[in-house]
């Protein structure tokens, strides 16, 4: 049997804000998903409305779409299509409520040997917050919160 592709969605209010957060975190790409919405919207095929400029007044400001944004590993294929990496990525999908409880399911980023400290203030640059330091007797780890709160471990 064939192993079945996935990816990880993420609840947020601003899908966009969070890819960004997220590539920069991981190292990741932001997925860009201009040429399939440039290609429905000249077909009729999308209203206007479900769109929105990423990046505006920058460089890599593009077309995207309004309520989703995704990031994927720079080394995984992708759609030349559709921009949708083929491989590990991480898809952002506005929702109107906000978070409020602790996550269910969360990422654990692992520093290099050595570097946690150094990662954990480089997260906090790019708008993480420390939550708690962790050490117990199997190891030890950081908890953080991305800029919508969601909780992720640094290890």
């Amino acid at each position: 049997m064939t192993a079945l592709h996935w990816k990880l969605v993420i609840d947020c209010s601003d899908p966009h804000a969070q890819a960004a957060f997220w590539a920069a975190a991981l190292r990741y790409r932001e997925e860009d998903h201009s040429a399939l919405v440039e290609q429905l919207l000249g077909a009729g095929a999308v209203p206007a409305d479900q769109t929105a400029t990423v990046h505006p007044g920058t460089p890599e400001k593009r077309l995207g779409w309004r309520t989703l944004a995704a990031v994927r590993h720079p080394d995984d294929p992708l759609d030349p299509v559709s921009g949708a990496g083929l491989g590990r990525r991480i898809l952002f999908q506005q929702v109107p409520e906000p978070k409020t409880v602790k996550n269910r399911l969360h990422v654990d980023v692992h520093a290099e040997s050595g570097a946690r400290d150094t990662e954990v203030t480089r997260l906090e640059g790019l708008g993480a917050t420390v939550l708690r330091r962790v050490a117990e007797q199997g190891g030890s780890w950081v908890v953080m919160a991305d800029p919508e709160g969601n909780e992720f471990c640094v290890q």
